[in-house]
């Protein structure tokens, strides 16, 4: 017993008359646990597991109906006298056992009392899980029996031939995974469309069946048994889950961690076959499915499966690698520990971790694993409101009393009753109305610094677009890109042998035309007029072929330096008329142009603001001062580049009737600055980056109330 509970107790009493014993069919499994040995209580009846240490388990080894509490634990003391625990660990124990269905024994009427804050505790577990409405579980069926007949079959897969072939197919999906990147990354953008949402849910209840189909064979395939299989209200998107608790009394923690990964095996080998069906078949149906599949696969097992912050399989492999069982319950009762300890200053209180190394383990994870918590059910409840508003908002109160009220009202019935403050209660009240009063007015009163920032673009202050006068295909690029050049320098050279042909033509046309005309000066003089016409007409049609011609040496319009993107790829190109050929820009002024959301112009209207800080993307480590900001008055929605949107990958958000990606789904304001390059920057027309403003000092509780009231009106129209 690692706590240090009083040797005696005044509620001894009650239990040590008491002869109680270990329920028939209970079995012993010694594990190994951080080189600690650990025993572990198993029955079978109902498939409840118990971990308890050596030296407990010497003391639970020795109940018998024929001997009484009291005398097993003096023979405990007797023999062991520095190990075996004290009244305190025994009644606890005899409690935690009860609770688990393990002991065998007559109540008595006072005993009852005993175990009534134990029976409370499992009354509120079952509301906690109530609670859980995001992820309720349905127990349906027992599937022991079947897995039990089907093992035969699929225990090869299970082997270390399963396990080359799985590695194999891996590796293929991987390198067509990595072949067809851009294809997959674009077919992603329409996944959520509503038609699609149907064949998506099918995709996901089928993995997900196989996903616990494969922690079910794994922990029976190791000597485990599974008898509950239902279904989980996942969001209240129903999936089935499975009850792998018999791989605890696993003597070897791969196994252990075999079977928390199983499921994501069996996904990521699904996903692999399905990326090699999806890129050898065409759009339909199959096409469909395989996507799915591989988008689930992706983003379950990146998202909650294998992160080990959420309850997930992740969460049980770190436990099982750690060798920290109950890993969450134990780094709670390890923060609880500290705040006792440290805070209130109860010398009675102590980890459950062993050693030094452990303590930062569970300190490590009950912080980040309780912040990951929060933005994650945040997230959760943003997504249900965004389609669902009412679910949202019931969800929203659920977590609130579940998050806040109920544990306001546990601590205060802590601070009130727990026995481990019986000594330091006014301390700890005290301690934590300051800490309560004093965090809220730090968040209140005290300023910090406050800032936003905003995406914008590098512009040259004096640039042009440099376009094709007439089609045709480059043949010479006659300019360095990036270099200085002079207006009227040639730029580029295309070739167009069908203008070519068209202006021989043209130039029989107008020689046949002018020999008509000169022979109807003397012989005919009525058709003159027709043929001065069409003269004129082919005169013209010369002319503009010649100075398409003429065009087909593209020309700097004036001076600057010609910016060329993609200059590997325009040669040989063909190039319609009027298309883009580079950028002529003057290297001696640059602008930085921001777009600025309109959730924070209030504040950027309020603070006057003359220059602000820049970093570049690809320069991060560089930031370039903006001098001379000026706000243009007035909303906006075409944004000055499609880098800047979503569809160039930037952060604004662009309109779906805009095929171009240039237009903003929502207004916003334009600010723009000058800039200039310190050294080791480099300034590049159209190089995004952001933009930092600092607005002056703020409290944090009125900025994030101002964020969450805008979230709220945007969103939501609350």
């Amino acid at each position: 017993m690692s706590e240090n509970l009083k040797t005696f107790s005044e509620s001894w009493y009650r239990v040590s008359p008491q002869r109680i014993a270990l329920r028939a069919g209970v079995h012993a499994r010694r594990q190994f646990y951080r080189g600690e040995r650990w025993v572990v209580l198993e029955n079978p009846f109902n498939n409840q597991f118990f971990r308890l240490r050596q030296e407990a388990y010497d003391f639970v080894a020795r109940l018998d109906p024929s001997r009484t509490v009291e005398e097993v634990w003096k023979e405990c003391l007797d023999l062991h006298p520095d190990t075996a625990p004290g009244q305190e660990a025994v009644i606890r124990l005899l409690s935690q056992l009860y609770y688990a269905n393990l002991l065998q024994y007559g109540l008595a009427a006072d005993a009852a009392q005993l175990f009534e804050r134990y029976r409370k505790t499992q009354q509120r577990q079952t509301r906690a899980n109530l609670m859980q409405v995001m992820f309720m579980r349905i127990p349906l069926l027992n599937p022991d029996n079947f897995l039990r007949r089907t093992l035969p079959v699929v225990k090869h897969l299970i082997s270390p031939a399963g396990a080359i072939a799985w590695l194999l197919v891996m590796v293929a999906g991987i390198k067509v995974a990595i072949d067809n990147y851009p294809q997959l990354s674009l077919q992603s953008e329409s996944m959520l469309e509503p038609a699609k949402l149907p064949l998506l849910y099918l995709a996901m209840v089928g993995l997900k069946t196989l996903h616990e189909f494969g922690h079910a064979y794994f922990c029976r395939r190791f000597g485990g048994e599974v008898h509950t299989m239902g279904v989980m209200m996942l969001i209240f998107t129903p999936v089935p889950y499975m009850d792998a608790t018999s791989s605890w009394g696993f003597k070897s923690r791969w196994q252990r961690a075999l079977v928390g990964a199983a499921g994501m095996i069996v996904e990521l080998f699904v996903a692999a076959i399905a990326v090699i069906v999806w890129s050898k078949t065409s759009p339909g149906i199959v096409h469909s499915i395989a996507y799915n599949l591989i988008f689930v696969a992706s983003v379950s097992t990146l998202i909650f499966n294998l992160n080990p912050l959420l309850r997930f399989d992740g969460y049980y492999i770190l436990s099982d690698l750690l060798e920290i069982p109950n890993l969450y319950q134990k780094t709670y009762r390890h923060l609880r520990h500290l705040a006792e300890r440290y805070l209130f200053g109860a010398m009675r209180s102590s980890s459950p971790a062993a050693t030094l190394k452990e303590k930062g383990w569970l300190t490590v994870y009950g912080v980040t694993s309780s912040v990951y918590r929060v933005f994650v059910f945040s997230g959760i409840l943003l997504f249900v409101a965004d389609r669902f508003l009412f679910l949202g908002i019931i969800m929203a109160i659920v977590c609130v009393i579940s998050w806040l009220v109920v544990p306001t009202i546990k601590f205060i019935r802590y601070l009130a009753s727990n026995p481990m403050l019986e000594r330091c209660r006014l301390r700890a009240v005290m301690v934590s109305s300051i800490l309560l009063l004093g965090g809220l007015a730090f968040l209140q009163f005290f300023p910090l610094p406050s800032h936003f920032r905003a995406p914008g673009v590098v512009l040259a202050q004096e640039w042009t677009m440099v376009a094709t006068g007439t089609s045709g295909q480059v043949r010479n690029i006659l300019a360095t890109p990036g270099q200085p050049v002079k207006a009227g320098q040639p730029l580029l050279e295309l070739v167009n042998p069908e203008l070519e042909l068209q202006l021989v033509r043209a130039q029989a046309e107008y020689d046949e035309v002018q020999s008509r005309w000169r022979a109807s000066l003397s012989m005919d003089s009525s058709s003159l007029a027709p043929l001065q016409s069409r003269l004129e007409s082919a005169r013209k049609l010369m002319d503009r072929l010649q100075t398409d011609r003429s065009n087909l040496v593209v020309r700097a319009r004036l001076s600057g330096t010609w910016v060329l993107p993609r200059q590997e790829e325009i040669a040989g190109r063909w190039l319609p008329r009027g298309s883009a050929a580079g950028i002529l820009i003057n290297p001696t002024g640059f602008e930085f142009s921001a777009t600025v959301k309109q959730e924070e112009v209030d504040r950027l209207f309020n603070h006057a603001h003359s220059d602000g800080q820049v970093r570049l993307h690809g320069q991060a480590g560089q930031v370039i001062s903006v001098t001379q900001l000026r706000t243009i008055p007035g909303e906006q929605y075409v944004l000055p580049t499609i880098a800047l949107g979503w569809a160039g990958g930037g952060e604004m958000a662009i309109s779906r009737s805009d095929p171009k990606g240039r237009t903003a789904a929502e207004p916003f304001y334009s600010v723009i600055g000058k800039i200039t390059a310190p050294p080791g920057s480099l300034l590049v027309h159209g190089l995004t980056g952001n933009i930092r403003f600092n607005i002056g000092n703020e409290p944090l509780l009125p900025r994030g109330m101002r964020k969450l009231q805008q979230l709220l009106q945007k969103r939501y129209q609350i």
